[in-house]
């Protein structure tokens, strides 16, 4: 099964639509709830940081019968050091950003700390792609 969404930089009214809907299905599909909490937390990590950061992007959900792979990839102004925005606490969020409760340099930590898997590319001022794999 397949699930797509799209989503508009700067629309935080948008952010956590998907992981909403993935949410749902994976409860339908009866999936071990601890599993789905972690798949819904990177999730929503992601969604944020392409609102926050990128111009626009794309999520491609792929559902398995023993795992999800969540595919992100946002044309935006890309990572310059994935090693630092990996570190907790460290974030490139604007001001209005952080004023709106968002940009604590948690998400790509959060991220990685709810998936099995997690893969990052970045082409600086061209885009970002995140890839997570979590197994059920």
């Amino acid at each position: 099964m397949e699930l797509n969404f799209s989503i508009e930089g700067g629309d935080f009214t948008q952010a956590g639509q998907a992981s909403s809907r993935v949410k749902k299905v994976l409860k339908q599909l009866g999936v071990d709830v601890k599993c789905i909490k972690s798949i819904v937390i990177a999730l929503y990590e992601a969604e944020v940081n392409v609102v926050a950061h990128a111009h626009r992007g794309h999520i491609l959900i792929q559902i398995e019968k023993d795992r999800i792979t969540t595919t992100i990839e946002d044309e935006g102004p890309g990572i310059p050091d994935i090693n630092l925005a990996m570190q907790e606490g460290f974030s490139t969020a604007s001001k209005k950003v952080r004023e709106m409760g968002f940009g604590a340099g948690m998400g790509l930590p959060n991220m990685k700390k709810n998936t099995d898997d997690l893969q990052i590319s970045s082409v600086i001022g061209k885009s970002t792609i995140v890839k997570m794999v979590n197994y059920f």
